[in-house]
């Protein structure tokens, strides 16, 4: 059975399933969702937090879906297990308060068990077995009583591997899974632990969303303070999972939808699958890679240095550097991808109409790797013959490291290739430079060092130097110096004229170049010619080179003249007080949280600065109230601020830290600021705390899983900040009348009574609805034998459509059929709800039938249970039609 049948019966079960109601059929979301704590949407149920968390009310008490998934934390392991891919396909079935336990066992047995005539996949039963949150009795029962298989075949496991929750307070519940035993070729009898994963295989999850957290601390350590108001379900089925089984195949690489690009990698390279463990390794990650880039561009990701980009690239350069390795140097995307794409726009056909953008997309990111694969052969030969002339057999984990650094060499290259050459490589030197960078603020700093993608001007440049450009200005704002090149669109230039913008070399300078979070210096070269050129942005493109990015404002500019340099000297002090203001921050927060609050990037701005750190999670005002009055404290102390060069093992000993992606040579400049805080660090700083004049937090905020950012003040901007602050707590006060230390105590009393008086027009608005359904029911109109209210409700949206249409239902006529359809019209967005009592239904009318019938009509859909269901859309133009239709609809399903 091919994935597309196993991925249309998985849908066609539950859509059309009648013993807990058809399931409404979800398309896929797309892979990237705004969703801050997410890269990629990484589990199926991701596009319905806002229903499970209760942000949002769902259009349907019940869906099933097929969700495209991106995991990357296994990226390492692709290729090596049968389990771990990087795209994914996860099919679940959803309840939103609607069935629960036992409506999700009975469906899952059943289509799992179902005969292949029936729709189903007719597994084996006696190679099933469920699982079970160990204490879980209720759902031990309902395994026994609904597949009949006896207790031992229930598997009892902890909260680890059976209690699911999303990691902070917030809906959770048990779990039961659905292993299928593969046989004794696969591992031990009975060995239900991870070590057995590859013989008992989980191919479906089952979460009873039932319980209220409280704190999470792991997956075995969480609070539960109570249940939910409504229990719900979320399940989850690795489609490929279950592909490979039911294919007959070893392993989620060999499914038809995949296994195509493994055969055409075996042409190309000769290499023969099955033959060799590392081949077969290669060859997957090959397979996984292809797909998982392709649907990453199809939903609008373009490779890149950080995120989301970052994440693509690497799939990418994997893929084809693992067919390197497999002995094919030429292009291989354009063979490859073009076969998942066949095989993948069988179901997502954005893929075929989108083919030109996506192909063109990955083809280009190929063609930049393999130049940067050229590139660092060369330099590799280079190295390989120094060190073979100078009798060794070691390429230095420094050299590997430049050419991964600085070429984007990967080392898996590096190692096959010193191999060949007779070598090894230091790896454990190269894994800790490694760990001394890290990657985001290098991709980061790497995207603003210059203006021109080809770096081979620059590398002109500084080869006519012939030494790395002098930087002065730790010393001096002004200096004198040289112009020793110019740069422009097109390359090297000789010249400059006026009104041109061009990047500018001295052979020394005083200006900063951006980096180490702190922004570049601004200011005036004046050349002895009578030409001046004013410094928009000075950045470092290539190690050693600084270039200012200048416009001429009169004059001529040429190579070889004397430049007087001049920074704007306020600029730099206002920042450079931003950048000690950092420091002090970081240690005080360090302190304050301890040692693992390690700062994770900042900028420093002119008066300004930001600030990130690692925290598990939001910081008290008692806290920032803290940090911020200790660094008001130690720039009260005056402490000198002063730099020393000293060696990175001395630095180490002094107590200095070495900050995120920095590169640091042996030789080190540390900035310490009395004998207080202490960091590697090559910006500039004020001369003593004191000059710093105050400090203000505005406040903190979460950037990402782990990370907080600090937005903070510093000197005449703080100062500035808090006068305006005072001006307006001294007219509060005096709107008020009261004291300024009185103002949050009257604030207080004050929205206390709004939020009284909400309440009370809150209840004023619930009493009208209830009015109006009165009114409502006595004018109901007859169709047939049944009492119908079809009613358009201007302003009135969600919950008290649902609560509107319940309400005149029950004050139509007891021993009459009765039917009530509320849509309500609210801020551009349509909410149907359908209610129908007993003996309308008894004589032919659904609710969800009702719904689903108006639901195109105002641009949307919906369903439910046949006594209530409700629906939504986001087109008002035809509501009166779709209330007309309601009657109609009643009509023929009564025939009257």
């Amino acid at each position: 059975m091919d994935t597309a049948e196993i991925r249309r019966r998985f849908v066609a079960h539950f859509a059309e399933d009648t013993s807990v109601g058809a399931h409404a059929a979800v398309p896929s979301a797309s892979l990237l969702l705004d969703d801050p704590t997410l890269l990629f949407v990484n589990a199926g149920m991701v596009p319905f937090k806002p229903f499970f968390l209760g942000q949002e009310t769902p259009p349907y008490d019940r869906a099933v879906s097929v969700q495209k998934c991106v995991r990357t934390p296994d990226i390492e392991d692709v290729g090596k297990t049968t389990r771990h891919g990087t795209f994914f396909e996860m099919c679940g079935n959803f309840s939103f308060g609607d069935y629960f336990k036992e409506g999700a066992i009975r469906l899952a047995w059943e289509l799992v068990t179902k005969p292949l005539a029936d729709g189903g996949w007719e597994l084996e039963e006696s190679r099933l077995y469920p699982s079970i949150l160990d204490g879980d009795d209720e759902a031990l029962q309902l395994w026994k009583r609904i597949t009949g298989v006896p207790d031992d075949r229930v598997i009892r496991l902890g909260p680890k591997e059976n209690y699911w929750s999303m990691g902070v307070p917030g809906p959770g519940g048990p779990c039961s899974e659905i292993l299928y035993d593969r046989g004794p070729a696969y591992g031990p009898d009975g060995d239900f632990g991870p070590k057995g994963e590859d013989r008992y295989l989980e191919i479906w999850n089952l979460v009873f969303m039932q319980d209220e957290l409280g704190a999470v601390r792991s997956k075995e350590d969480f609070d539960i303070i109570g249940s939910l108001p409504n229990k719900n379900i979320d399940t989850g089925m690795g489609l490929e999972r279950v592909a490979f089984l039911l294919q007959g195949v070893e392993n989620m690489y060999e499914i038809d939808v995949m296994m195509p690009v493994i055969r055409r990698a075996e042409e190309i390279s000769g290499k023969r699958y099955g033959a060799d463990h590392d081949d077969d390794v290669r060859l997957r990650v090959v397979a996984d890679h292809v797909r998982s880039g392709m649907m990453l561009i199809g939903d609008g990701v373009t490779p890149g240095n950080e995120g989301r980009g970052y994440v693509l690239r690497r799939l990418l350069r994997r893929a084809v550097r693992s067919m390197r390795l497999l002995g094919v140097e030429d292009r291989v995307l354009p063979e490859l991808m073009p076969l998942s794409r066949d095989k993948m726009g069988e179901t997502y056909e954005s893929l075929i109409t989108d083919w030109e953008r996506i192909s063109t997309v990955a083809y280009a990111e190929e063609d930049a790797f393999r130049q940067t694969l050229r590139a660092g052969t060369q330099i590799f030969d280079l190295a390989t013959r120094e060190v073979k002339q100078g009798g060794g057999h070691t390429l230095s984990g420094e050299r590997a490291f430049a050419l991964h650094d600085t070429y984007g060499f990967p080392i898996d290259l590096t190692l096959e290739m010193a191999s060949e050459q007779g070598l090894v490589v230091d790896e454990v030197e190269f894994r800790r430079l490694m760990g001394e960078q890290r990657r985001r603020a290098q991709d980061d700093a790497r995207s603003k060092k210059g203006r021109h993608r080809d770096a081979s001007a620059y590398r002109a440049v500084a080869d006519r130097l012939g030494r790395p450009v002098e930087f002065t200005g730790y010393a001096e704002t002004v200096s004198e110096g040289t112009v020793a090149g110019l740069v422009a669109a097109d390359g090297v230039v000789s010249t400059a004229s006026a009104g041109a913008e061009v990047e500018l070399v001295l052979d020394r300078t005083p200006f900063y170049a951006e980096g180490g979070g702190q922004l570049a210096d601004t200011g005036h070269i004046e050349l002895d010619n009578g030409a001046r050129v004013e410094v928009l942005d000075v950045q470092s493109p290539i190690t050693g080179l600084v270039v200012h990015h200048a416009r001429v404002l009169e004059g001529e500019v040429t190579p070889g003249l004397r430049a007087h340099a001049a920074v704007d000297l306020e600029r730099r002090r206002s920042i450079s007080r931003a950048h000690t203001a950092t420091h002090m921050v970081h240690k005080a927060f360090r302190e304050a949280l301890g040692e693992t609050a390690t700062q994770a990037g900042s900028e420093n701005a002119p008066g300004r600065f930001r600030f990130d750190f690692s925290a598990a999670g939001a910081v008290p005002a008692s806290v920032m109230a803290d940090v911020e009055a200790r660094v008001n404290d130690v720039i009260l102390d005056d402490l000198s601020v002063h730099a020393e060069v000293m060696t990175q093992r001395e630095a180490v000993a002094s107590g200095a830290m070495a900050l995120f992606g920095e590169k640091y040579g042996d030789q080190v400049r540390v900035v310490s600021v009395g004998d207080w805080a202490r960091e590697l660090c090559g910006g500039t700083h004020a001369g003593r705390s004191g000059q710093l004049g105050v400090i203000k937090l505005l406040g903190e905020s979460s950037i990402g899983s782990g990370i907080r950012r600090v937005e903070a003040l510093v000197g005449g901007d703080a100062y500035r900040f808090l006068a305006r602050e005072h001006v307006l707590v001294a007219q509060l006060s005096d709107t008020l009348k009261v004291r300024p230390e009185e103002l949050p105590e009257r604030v207080h009393d004050i929205v206390e009574r709004l939020r009284a008086a909400e309440k009370e027009i809150e209840k004023v608005r619930v009493q009208q609805l209830l009015d109006a359904g009165s009114d409502l029911a006595s004018g109901a109109r007859l169709v047939g034998p049944v009492r119908l209210v079809a009613h358009r409700a201007d302003g009135v949206g969600g919950g008290d459509v649902r609560q509107l249409a319940l309400d005149v239902r029950g004050r139509l006529p007891a021993g009459e059929p009765g039917v009530a359809v509320v849509i309500g019209v609210a801020d551009g967005k349509v909410s149907v709800v359908a209610a129908v009592n007993d003996l309308a239904r008894e004589r032919g009318v659904s609710a969800n039938a009702l719904v689903r019938v108006v639901g195109p009509l105002v641009g949307g859909r919906g369903g439910g249970k046949d006594d209530v269901a409700q629906g939504g859309g986001a087109d008002a133009s035809r509501v009166d039609e779709a209330l007309a239709l309601v009657e109609t609809e009643v009509a023929r399903a009564t025939g009257a």
